[in-house]
């Protein structure tokens, strides 16, 4: 076993995009672990550094040595290799010389081919030392940077320019030119309060040196949870509780090295504006935390976390008090001069706004929503009238100033805007949810027209962007289909919604195609025909896909396997809700003693009626069932047959499937007695319809025959 050392790399740079740093960190840290596996290299444990200036891994125990590997190199035939005499040929000689050996210390394999000769030896492990320039270069080639850029006179290319590198493996410099710089082991701490360089003796002073010369928190996690918890101390001195979202304080822990807290204050007259608007700007614009107090009203104060520890901080809080103040003083200008227009108003001006080359203007979307939202409102018992007034309004708050200035205030401030117009209460807050869900996990539409308008606007956007034939690949998803598709689903499921979304994406596909039409029609271009109908089956079935991650990876409270999913899927529910009712039937179907060997049948039975070439009658002629078991079979079939069908038209799946468990015994009595495919022609039509039309029962529910078993 060779001895092992730790080993250290960091990349010195300026400052690194901060909300790309986390990820950066753990491309780079994945990446060297990987070259290590693929080198045969042992090591313990990788750790993982990043700050706005570094990127940083470190790894515990790492072999100096790869292990030696065993070599068998095969020549020629031992009949080839020797002449009548005994003497080696020159395929002989020439296969020693090769591999570096004298003839006489080639060892013979036998094979049942015959005999060859063999050479048998030990190729020594590389250096460690040797390995750790590539397989660092190979990590940062692999970081996900959308664009590299290249600095000075040289030809590296990185996401940032590089100033210095630091590669140790135990006390030893590894000699290596990275980005165009010399491997070395000084670091540089606080670009500040600390810029001189620090020599590292070793890996493990890493984290030690930069904080307590460099006045730098390496740690990227530990950093995180610094700023937290000085965020929080410093609101709580305030007399309320900070407002921390993940995203900015992981954009937070990516802009300081040294984080110091500070408590601002702002104008208590912004209060009057609704509360998003001063929480978005300092949130977005300023990267503040807000202030609520324990009633969860915003408070006129902001905790900023500072890069540098002042001898005055006074100042440092001032001037950050001083950059907040026109923001918000924007803000409420813009407030004030939006209210003075109705927000429907707006609605002509999405004429001049384009949604897609192809489909036209925010105008022509906004009306195929609103023939979606009536439809989807009439299906879940809502006022399509009201679903119709929010899809109208549902974009006009693009247009205002304060959305233009905040984008992330689409929608909450159409609410906002729709309230002060005098809208209903519902439509006003349709406005907002009509973003909902916006990721996993997020809070879904409360009310019924938000819920119509949400689901309308995601059908929309899926099937008019498959109608342009730009679909999602890959990881390529410019338009959000995915998430989109997630969300309708959600929504309908979650909310208990029934939807017909065959009949839904119909309607979507048929008007998306219009529009492109009168687009193309007023471009002089032509736009080529399609089928509707194949078109709205490969929409469907993309939307539907989408459930699989959801019920096989998400947090349903659901044991589904992918097995399972391709069951139900196989069925081609219309309703995402009669797809959810199916597969928890099918969840508790598959926990009784007889589904395993009903499933099996069920992939017998289906293997059959795909091989065979005739026509399978759509009834059973009870005057040809002439063996006993065949005879039970299509009673017992009949008898269960008028009891389940009423329950699987009505959705109640779970009672039919556990009723269609008792016909195990007579399943499994027809396949140990009776010839299906028989030479007997009329016999042999007689029993793949019955067959048949046992499948079609089940298959009412799910397709048992893609279960294994």
């Amino acid at each position: 076993m060779s001895a092992v050392r730790d080993f250290l790399v960091e990349i010195g740079t300026e400052e690194l995009p901060p909300r790309s740093l986390i990820a950066l960190s753990g491309s780079f840290a994945q990446g060297v672990e990987q070259g290590l596996s693929q080198a045969g290299l042992r090591h313990g444990a990788v750790e993982r550094f990043a700050t706005p200036r570094r990127l940083a891994v470190r790894v515990r125990r790492l072999a100096e040595q790869q292990p030696d590997r065993p070599l068998e190199r095969r020549g020629p035939p031992v009949k080839a290799a020797f002449d009548a005499t005994g003497n080696p040929t020159q395929a002989a000689l020439a296969f020693a010389r090769g591999c570096g050996v004298e003839v006489t210390a080639l060892e013979r394999l036998d094979t049942p081919k015959g005999q060859w000769l063999v050479h048998r030896g030990v190729e020594p492990g590389a250096r460690t030392v040797d390995l750790l320039p590539a397989i660092v270069g190979a990590a940062l080639d692999a970081l996900p940077i959308a664009k590299r850029m290249r600095w000075g006179d040289g030809e590296a290319q990185f996401v940032r320019p590089v100033h210095w590198v630091v590669m140790l493996f135990g006390r030893e410099v590894v000699t290596a030119d990275i980005l165009g710089i010399r491997a070395s082991n000084l670091t540089y701490g606080h670009r500040f309060m600390a810029p001189k360089a620090i020599r590292l003796a070793t890996p493990m002073a890493y984290v030690r040196q930069l904080q307590k010369r460099g006045r730098v928190l390496v740690d990227l996690e530990a950093r995180r949870e610094t700023i937290r918890r000085g965020v929080t101390a410093a609101a709580a001195q305030l007399g309320g509780v900070a407002v921390i979202s993940d995203a900015l304080l992981d954009e937070v822990t990516g802009l300081v090295e040294w984080p110091v807290p500070l408590a601002g204050r702002f104008d208590a007259k912004y209060l009057e504006l609704p509360p998003e608007v001063p929480i978005a700007t300092m949130q977005d614009h300023q990267r503040y935390f807000p202030v609520r107090d324990p009633q969860g009203r915003l408070m006129p104060w902001f905790v900023t976390v500072s890069n540098i520890e002042s001898l005055d901080p006074a100042q440092v809080i001032a001037g950050n008090e001083r950059v907040v103040r026109p923001r918000l003083s924007d803000a409420a200008f813009f407030y004030q001069t939006d209210r003075q227009h109705r927000l429907d108003t707006h609605v002509d001006a999405l004429k001049r706004v384009t949604f897609q080359t192809q489909l036209g203007s925010l105008h022509q979307k906004t009306e195929r929503v609103r023939g979606l939202a009536r439809a989807v409102a009439s299906a879940i018992g809502a006022d399509p009238q009201r679903a119709d007034r929010a899809a109208q309004l549902a974009k006009c708050d693009l247009l205002t100033n304060m959305v233009g200035e905040f984008p992330e205030l689409q929608g909450l401030m159409g609410r906002y805007y729709a309230q002060h117009d005098g809208e209903p209460q519902e439509v006003a807050d349709a406005l907002r949810e009509q973003y909902l869900p916006r990721f996993a996990g997020d809070e879904l539409p409360a009310t019924p027209s938000g819920m119509a308008v949400s689901i309308a606007d995601r059908l929309d956007t899926i099937a008019a962007i498959y109608a342009t034939g730009q679909k999602p690949s890959g990881t390529r998803d410019p338009f959000g289909l995915r998430r989109a598709a997630l969300g309708l689903l959600r929504t309908a499921i979650e909310r208990r919604l029934d939807l017909d979304l065959q009949q839904l994406l119909t309607q979507a596909v048929a008007a998306a195609r219009d529009d492109m039409e009168s687009v193309g029609a007023a471009q002089g271009k032509t736009v080529p025909p399609v089928d509707l109908g194949a078109l709205r089956d490969e929409v469907y079935d993309y939307v539907i896909e989408r459930l699989r991650a959801y019920y096989v990876e998400g947090d349903t409270g659901l044991e589904v396997t992918p097995e399972m999913f391709d069951a139900v899927l196989a069925t081609r529910p219309a309703s995402p809700l009669d797809f959810d009712a199916r597969l928890r039937a099918l969840v508790q179907f598959l926990q009784l003693p007889d589904a395993a060997s009903l499933a099996a049948a069920n992939k017998r039975i289906a293997n059959i009626l795909r091989k065979t070439d005739e026509a399978v009658n759509a009834t059973v002629d009870v005057e040809r069932l002439l063996d006993p078991a065949e005879q039970i079979l299509a009673e017992q079939v009949d008898a269960i047959a008028r009891v389940v069908e009423p329950r699987f038209a009505a959705r109640d799946y779970t009672p039919g499937l556990q009723q269609l468990a008792a016909l195990r015994p007579a399943v499994d009595a027809f396949f140990d007695s009776v010839m299906v495919m028989t030479e007997d022609a009329s016999l042999r039509s007689n029993r793949l319809a019955l067959l048949n039309r046992m499948r079609g029962l089940f298959m009412r529910a799910a397709d048992l025959s893609r279960l294994p078993g």
